[in-house]
């Protein structure tokens, strides 16, 4: 039975009544290289050859996630190429990066342009242009009109490692014809776990085509070369207690630098290695720890670490995995402020002791089983942070301990990335 017209309908009118806010976030994403009419599905710039696969992730996060399953599709479909699409700048970026660590054959299978904006024409010149065999959308990219687009030119849609955190959940329910009829066009849906399946199931996908294949965010590749980048500063940062806050949050940073500053009474040498989720907030970020007193060194910079630095603010893209490789401790932001959370696989696999906020529903399958297995410890404030910071700090060898048991929980849950391929191969043959 098809799904009525009138929630896209609605939605699309909505879209264009809200153009000009979303026109103004827009401009704000933009990346010199690339034309703003990409957004308008216009001006792809050089795709990869046919046939191709169109996988979407939404920002930097979501492209890191998805570095195995890029990786997988190169060696397994040689014979098809790979158009990558992000929402923001920061993912656009952390596609070039993954782009030129690839041989230079897999260079030309492997190309980038911007997500176009769920406008019907936009969605429709998008998928007219790149004529994909395959579209892959991760996690909860679910455009209504990007769907529809492929529905109508006979394009199969996979869903992978797709989510629903509770909250998401909620929200979409309130929006449950319109979800339905997007869903309806999704040939194949890959959910992270049972509990996801089932809420995507409950929006009105059908359970034929809902499998559970695992987290590929489990799928983390070698970190042999992130540790030897990290090298040179652990010689530098050897003989000082050092905690790395990565993909931290507006707001955040405050209740950190509470935190950092207690644990300074009880270690007067403590390095807090800073790390913001987004780029546009690294200078708010730098003014915060002036006003602060703090003594700052910024890496964009290029200024040396000094016995009497403070903090140490990774300002740059691309290299969070190194800075936690070079830390004791690790904390993942995002969770003392309710914003759910980030990765916090990326330095449990380094074999680093985690410590993260009570938010985070964006990560809760992945984070179970480690704090199950001891290897991830939630904290609710600066004070319990600080707290927990001194003990791992004070006892480098338990600390150690968690930090192996981490990263054995990693391996463990591996898995996700074969049955995803395998999934998808119905298509790719």
């Amino acid at each position: 039975m098809a799904s009525p017209m009138w929630p896209r309908l609605l939605y699309s009118a909505a879209l264009y009544v809200l153009s000009p806010l979303i026109g103004w976030r827009i401009w704000r994403e933009q990346v010199l290289t690339y034309s703003r009419l990409q957004r308008l599905g216009m001006r792809l710039g050089t795709l990869p050859p046919a046939p191709r696969i169109w996988l979407h992730c939404a920002s930097v996060g979501e492209v890191r996630s998805a570095r195995p399953l890029i990786e997988g599709l190169l060696a397994r479909y040689p014979q098809h190429s790979l158009l990558l699409t992000t929402m923001t700048a920061t993912g656009a970026q952390q596609v070039q990066a993954i782009a030129s660590e690839q041989t230079a054959t897999d260079q030309v299978r492997l190309a980038h342009c911007f997500h176009p904006l769920d406008f019907p024409g936009a969605a429709k010149r998008f998928i007219t242009r790149v004529q994909p065999t395959l579209a892959i959308l991760f996690e909860t990219e679910l455009w209504p009109n990007l769907l529809h687009a492929c529905h109508q030119q006979a394009v199969p849609v996979a869903v992978v490692n797709g989510r629903l955190s509770p909250r998401a959940f909620a929200r979409y329910q309130r929006l449950r014809p319109l979800m339905a009829g997007a869903l309806a066009n999704v040939t194949w849906l890959a959910a992270k776990s049972a509990q996801d399946a089932e809420r995507f199931q409950a929006l009105g996908c059908r359970a034929e085509v809902t499998c559970v294949v695992g987290s590929l965010k489990f799928e983390i590749p070698s970190q042999e070369k992130t540790l030897k980048k990290s090298e040179h500063l652990l010689q530098n940062w050897s003989a000082r207690p050092v905690w790395v806050a990565g993909s931290t949050r507006d707001g955040e940073e405050a209740l950190l630098l509470k935190a950092h500053r207690q644990l300074l009474k009880r270690f007067p040498t403590a390095l807090l290695v800073l790390v913001p989720r987004h780029p546009q907030r690294f200078d708010d970020v730098a003014k915060l720890c002036a006003q602060g007193g703090w003594v700052l060194s910024r890496r964009s910079q290029q200024e040396a670490v000094t016995p009497q630095t403070q903090v140490y603010l990774g300002d740059t893209l691309g290299e969070l995995a190194m800075l936690y490789a070079a830390g004791s401790v690790a904390y993942v932001g995002g969770s003392l402020v309710p914003v759910g959370g980030h990765n916090v696989l990326e330095p449990a696999a380094l074999g680093k002791p985690v410590l993260c906020g009570s938010s985070l529903e964006n990560f809760s399958d992945v984070a179970e089983p480690l704090i199950a297995a001891g290897a991830l410890s939630v904290v609710e404030t600066p004070d319990a942070l600080a707290d927990a910071l001194t003990e791992l700090l004070a006892n480098p060898q338990h600390a150690q301990h968690i930090g192996h048991v981490g990263r054995d929980v990693v391996e463990t849950h591996r898995g996700a990335l074969a049955r995803t391929l395998d999934g998808l191969s119905q298509w790719l043959t």
